[in-house]
């Protein structure tokens, strides 16, 4: 059902070496772009997601309950995902593990405090 999501981006250049990392172990790469946005595409899904910069001019900043949830095929691509995430920079928000019976997660914020979870259902 999804199509794209956007996250706002102050450094563009920044955050696109901070996704690149971030979407690897997900099959991501980046796709089409122009001076203000990065898409990214691949991996299971049809969806994409942007970086951009805010169209009006001002500040990216991260939304106060926002968050963007990136499907993973396994926990191993959970952790595979998160430990890139870190080691690119982001901040952790909690540890790849079990919060449901059913669902595997890790948290962190990218480099603007986006939040994202990484997940498998099931």
């Amino acid at each position: 059902m999804l199509g794209y999501a956007t996250i706002g981006a102050n450094d563009l250049e920044k955050s696109a070496k901070f996704y690149d990392a971030v979407f690897a172990p997900l099959g991501g790469k980046r796709a089409f772009a122009n001076e203000r946005m990065q898409f990214y595409m691949g991996g299971a899904t049809s969806g994409m997601i942007a970086i951009c910069k805010p169209y009006d001019d001002k500040p990216a900043t991260a939304g106060n309950g926002s968050m963007f949830g990136l499907s993973a095929q396994d926990h191993a691509q959970v952790d595979a995902v998160h430990a890139a995430a870190i080691a690119a920079g982001a901040v952790d928000e909690g540890a790849p593990g079990m919060r449901t019976d059913t669902f595997y997660g890790a948290y962190f914020r990218d480099p603007d405090g986006n939040k994202i979870c990484v997940f498998k259902m099931g």
